[in-house]
C-alpha cells in the first residue's frame, strides 16, 4: 500500500496529514510557529520556522508506519508570501505574507501609472496588498541593500519544496497570485518582470500542480527517516489544493472557504476574467483556471472578538446564545476588514467596524453580527461571479468555520445556495496529497483523483423564509461600506 504524505502550510501552522491512495488518512500532525507584526498592517515570518515545523512534524507523522511505503509529498501552502533568496539560498529577509498592508504606495503605483487595463491584460489581474509584485517594489524601495542581493524569489511552500529537493519550483496556481504570470499563457510576464526590475532567472522553474518536480534529498531523506526515491509534486496554492481536496475541479464546480482568510473559489476549463477585476482570475491546480474572491479576515473576525475581545475561547457557547428567531433580524452590523480588504473592494485602508449598536444590544448580538458580516462579505464576491453569469446553487464548504452548523446555516441562507460538506475537512494537505499520487502515476489526472476520493458527509439548505429576511440585510450591508469609506483614511 502506498502513502502519501500532504503538507498544508498555513499562517499559524503546518499541518501534515498520511493519506493512502484509497483516501484513507491514518495520521495528522500539526506544528504552531509565530507570527510576526512589526508594525500596524505589517504580517511577516520566518521561513526558517516552516522549515522546523517540517523537521519536527513529518518524524511524528510517519512514526509507527512503513517508511519505504511512503511514495509522494505534495503540499498546499499560503499564497503571494515572498521568499528572497541570495545566491547561497539563505533566507535574506522575513517572508511578507498574504495578509500583509504596507503595499499600499507601490500598489497605486501599479494600478494608476502602469494602468488596471494593462495589468489585467499582462497578467489577468489587477494589484493588490498582498500580492507578491508589490512587495518587490516595497523591498526596491525601502531596503535596497536586500533587494539587491536577490538571487530567487519563491513562495512559501516552495521554499518547503526547495528545501525537500534542492530545486527552485512554482506552480501555475500560486505563481498567478503573484502578479508576475501571464496566466493565460501560463509564463512569467516580462513586461511584469521588468516593472519590478527582476530577471527572469531570479524566478523558479514553473510546474503544473500535480507535475514531478524532483524526488527527496538523500541528506534531508535521512534526516526525515524516509528514502530518497520519494517523489515531490509541485502542490499548489492554499485555495487550488484546497479545492482539489474537495473535489471542485473541472467546470463549474465551487467552494467556499472558511479559514483565517475567506473564499469563493470557482474553477473552470476555460481561461476568462472579471471584467472588474473583483475576483481574481488564476489558473487551477488540475491544470484549467479559477475566479476567486478572497477576503482577508473570515474566521479571525471571530477568533478575534471572542478571545481578544470578549476574552473567552469557548466558541461553542457563544454561539449556543444566539437564538434561532433572531436570525435574520439583527439590527447590528459588522464590517470584517481587521486587515484591510482585498475581493472585492480591494482597500488596504478598510477596517473592521460595528454598526447599528443601541441599549439593548447584547453579547449575542456581536458574535452574531461578526458571522453574518463575514457571509455578507462573501456573497460580495459571489455576487461578482452570478453577474458575470455563473449560477452558483451548489458550493461545497470547508475550512475551520464549517465546523460550526450555525455560522454553515447563515452562510446558505445568505447566499442562497446549498453547500455540501465533504466527509474529509483537511482541504490543503488533502489536496497536496492528491496532487502527489498524480505526481507518482497513481492517478492518470487531478479529475479522476477528484471523483475517486472525494465524497460529501452533509448538505444544508437554504430555508426560503431565512433566505428572504438575509436578502433584506444584506441589500442594507451593501450600502454600509460606501457610506464609511472615506472616513477610514481620516482616522489612520
Amino acid at each position: 500500500m502506498a502513502l502519501f504524505i500532504g503538507i498544508d502550510l498555513g499562517t499559524s501552522a503546518m499541518k501534515l496529514l498520511l493519506m493512502d491512495e484509497n483516501g484513507v488518512i491514518h495520521n495528522t500532525v500539526t506544528e504552531e510557529y509565530p507570527l510576526e507584526f512589526p508594525k500596524a498592517g505589517w504580517s511577516q515570518q520566518n521561513p526558517e520556522d516552516w522549515k522546523k515545523a517540517l523537521f519536527a512534524g513529518l518524524p511524528s507523522l510517519i512514526k509507527g508506519f512503513d517508511a519505504e511505503e511512503i511514495a509522494g509529498i505534495g503540499a498546499g501552502g499560503q499564497m503571494h508570501g515572498l521568499v528572497v533568496l541570495d545566491e547561497n539560498d539563505h533566507v535574506i529577509r522575513p517572508a511578507i505574507l498574504w495578509n500583509d498592508g504596507r503595499t499600499e504606495k507601490q500598489v497605486d503605483f501599479l494600478n494608476n501609472e502602469i494602468g488596471k487595463a494593462r495589468l489585467s491584460q499582462l497578467t489577468a489581474n489587477i494589484a493588490f496588498a498582498g500580492f507578491t509584485a508589490p512587495k518587490l517594489l516595497w523591498m526596491q524601495e525601502n531596503e535596497p541593500e536586500n533587494f539587491a542581493r536577490i538571487s530567487k524569489i519563491m513562495l512559501p511552500k516552495d521554499y518547503i519544496n526547495y528545501i525537500l529537493t534542492g530545486v527552485h519550483s512554482c506552480d501555475y496556481s500560486d505563481a498567478s497570485g503573484m502578479l508576475l504570470l501571464d496566466v493565460a499563457n501560463k509564463c512569467w510576464s516580462k513586461e511584469m518582470l521588468d516593472v519590478c526590475k527582476i530577471r527572469e532567472d531570479q524566478m523558479p522553474k514553473l510546474f503544473e500542480s500535480f507535475d514531478c518536480i524532483g524526488t527527496v534529498k538523500p541528506e534531508i531523506a535521512n534526516l526525515l527517516g524516509i528514502g530518497c526515491n520519494v517523489k515531490v509534486a509541485a502542490g499548489a496554492g492554499d485555495n487550488a489544493a484546497a479545492a482539489v481536496g474537495t473535489g471542485v475541479v473541472g467546470e463549474g464546480g465551487c467552494n467556499i472557504s472558511l479559514g483565517t482568510s475567506g473564499t469563493v473559489f470557482i474553477s473552470s476549463e476555460h481561461f476568462g476574467v472579471d471584467d472588474s477585476n473583483g475576483l481574481h482570475a488564476f489558473a487551477h491546480a488540475d491544470g484549467g483556471w479559477h475566479l476567486m474572491g478572497c477576503m482577508l479576515s473570515a474566521a479571525s473576525c471571530n477568533k478575534w472578538l471572542l478571545e481578544e475581545i470578549l476574552g473567552t475561547s469557548d466558541h461553542q457557547a457563544e454561539q449556543a446564545a444566539i437564538r434561532e428567531e433572531r436570525l435574520g433580524e439583527n439590527h447590528v452590523f459588522f464590517l470584517p476588514y481587521l486587515m484591510g480588504e482585498r475581493s472585492p473592494i480591494n482597500d488596504t485602508r478598510a477596517r473592521g467596524t460595528f454598526i447599528g449598536m443601541t441599549m439593548d444590544t447584547c453579547r449575542a448580538d456581536l458574535v452574531q453580527a461578526v458571522l453574518e458580516g463575514v457571509a455578507f462579505a462573501i456573497r460580495d464576491s459571489v455576487e461578482v461571479a452570478r453577474s458575470l453569469g455563473l449560477e452558483i446553487r451548489r458550493s461545497k464548504i470547508c475550512g475551520g468555520g464549517a465546523k460550526s452548523p450555525l455560522w454553515k446555516k447563515i452562510m446558505a441562507n445568505v447566499l442562497r445556495c446549498t453547500l455540501e460538506v465533504p466527509v474529509s475537512e483537511q482541504g490543503p494537505g488533502m489536496g497536496g496529497a492528491m496532487l502527489a499520487m498524480v505526481a507518482c502515476g497513481v492517478y492518470e489526472d487531478v479529475n479522476t483523483c477528484c471523483k475517486k476520493l472525494v465524497s460529501v458527509a452533509s448538505t444544508v439548505e437554504p430555508d426560503p423564509k431565512l433566505a428572504a429576511r438575509y436578502e433584506a440585510r444584506y441589500q442594507q450591508f451593501k450600502k454600509i461600506y460606501p457610506a464609511v469609506k472615506a472616513l477610514f483614511p481620516e482616522i489612520q
